[in-house]
């Protein structure tokens, strides 16, 4: 193992400085050459992905008309939530207004979207009402598919020794308090999981079992508790090195891993979990998919295991009114679960006048508030120069990043992208991805939230 990387003072603050600059990196600033327009832009959802776009663009076009769909009135800062989960937080902190977001100018449809028709170009909203459009940004974000797991429900997190970040800020903090619970009993077994598909945040599942891990650790009798991790393939991250890394740290630290076994059912009042063999020719990558009638249990070896402690990670897709349009990938290993995107330029395959952004689309990475940012100015080159009528300029490296916690006070700042086979991409000459830090622990707790603030606004 590395050791930890040590920064003074000084180059503390000039990460901090780099961030509140540059956010999450050093991208070029929004242009200030401005369009005249006369054109509908819709975008469907007001995420990170929705409202950077609604921001970028509101700056970049004159006479036109930008429609923001996005029901909610408050904003969550969905990265926080592991931190949330693991005590470290309280879930105040992860919200905001909407309305602090929204910018002067844009059109608020508070609704949900329910169809999309996009060889008439037209959205279909929960209400009834449509919206015809000239363009369309797909920013609708990630659908929490806890009905592929028999017995399982979001309603569920927080009881039963069942917990899940990503259930919602409610959830976050239920699991916490079950992890507590968990621990004062001073002994028991947890199983931490992960999801056969693509999830938002693919380091979410392995940063709660490490801030577990320090908890148990803390509470000096780490030797009284099981710790299992079951993956449903032989990967646990899809970056290389880091998929080794943590699957040695695990080792390490006594964490029994399963390989090759998903969760597939879960029966709360005795709990007890299934999991469902895997086979290798299925194993789990960050390109690995499987659609619904795969996820039945016909012939195949189950495992049940008992639990004090479960961490849940759904199954994830895009939404089903996104999947059941022809925006949906048709053929491919995003095939009827993603938007179908040029991984490069963010506009669609079939239909030239759609854009996605964001965790909806169907690409091998790319499902972090870091992979917004860095799609955000590549999605508004290329939508504004298409509405010239000008082939798109940009093209998207595939960078995401993931600060890698490994335990409550440490962290590797994990930046990587398409190319040679996921390599690192880092931001900061002085801070090595391969080393566990407490500069990025600082980072992750303190400097990268006001960053991503500054990408909701169009500022990074």
């Amino acid at each position: 193992m590395h050791k930890p990387l040590l920064l003074n003072r000084r180059e503390l603050l000039k990460v901090g400085t780099g961030l509140g600059i540059s956010s999450l990196l050093p991208f070029s600033a929004v242009s200030a050459n401005t369009l005249q327009t006369q054109a509908h832009i819709v975008i469907l959802g007001g995420g990170a992905a929705g409202m950077a776009m609604a921001n970028r663009l509101a700056t970049r076009l004159e006479g036109g008309t930008i429609t923001l769909v996005e029901p909610r009135s408050t904003h969550h800062y969905q990265p926080g939530w592991t931190l949330v989960a693991s005590g470290v937080w309280q879930p105040d902190k992860t919200m905001r207004p909407n309305a602090q977001f929204v910018p002067r100018g844009v059109k608020w449809v508070r609704e949900y979207a329910a169809s999309i028709d996009a060889d008439n170009k037209r959205v279909g909203l929960a209400n009834g009402a449509t919206l015809d459009y000239d363009y369309l940004v797909v920013a609708t974000g990630i659908q929490l598919n806890y009905h592929l797991i028999e017995g399982m429900s979001p309603s569920l997190v927080g009881q039963h020794g069942i917990g899940s970040v990503y259930a919602s800020i409610e959830g976050a903090t239920r699991t916490n308090q079950a992890i507590q619970t968990w621990l004062d009993s001073g002994q028991g077994k947890g199983i931490f999981t992960a999801a056969p598909t693509p999830v938002k945040c693919a380091g979410a599942p392995l940063k709660m079992t490490f801030t577990t891990l320090s908890r148990l650790e803390a509470s000096g009798r780490r030797d009284a508790f099981e710790v299992d991790f079951m993956a449903p393939g032989d990967a646990l991250f899809s970056q290389p090195w880091v998929n080794e890394f943590v699957k040695q740290r695990f080792d390490e630290q006594g964490v029994n891993r399963r390989h090759h076994y998903r969760l597939s059912a879960i029966d709360p009042q005795a709990k007890q979990a299934e999991f469902t063999f895997v086979g290798p020719d299925s194993e789990f990558t960050s390109h690995h998919q499987l659609r619904e009638a795969e996820f039945r249990r016909d012939n195949q070896p189950t495992v049940i295991a008992d639990y004090d402690f479960i961490h849940v990670v759904p199954p994830m897709s895009a939404h089903d009114f996104v999947k059941q349009s022809a925006l949906i990938a048709q053929d491919g290993p995003f095939r009827g679960e993603w938007l179908d995107v040029d991984i490069y330029t963010m506009q669609h395959n079939r239909y030239p006048e759609v854009f996605g952004i964001g965790d909806v689309i169907g690409a091998p990475i790319n499902k972090t508030a870091a992979s917004v940012k860095a799609q955000a100015p590549v999605v508004e080159a290329n939508l504004i120069a298409v509405m010239q009528g000008n082939p798109p300029p940009a093209r998207h490296t595939g960078y995401t990043s993931c600060p890698m916690i490994t335990g409550i006070g440490k962290a590797m700042l994990v930046e990587f992208g398409y190319e040679d086979n996921f390599a690192f991409m880092p931001s900061f000459p002085f801070i090595d991805p391969t080393d566990e830090s407490w500069v990025t622990w600082v980072m992750k707790d303190r400097m990268l939230q006001p960053a991503y603030y500054a990408v909701l606004e169009g500022q990074a």
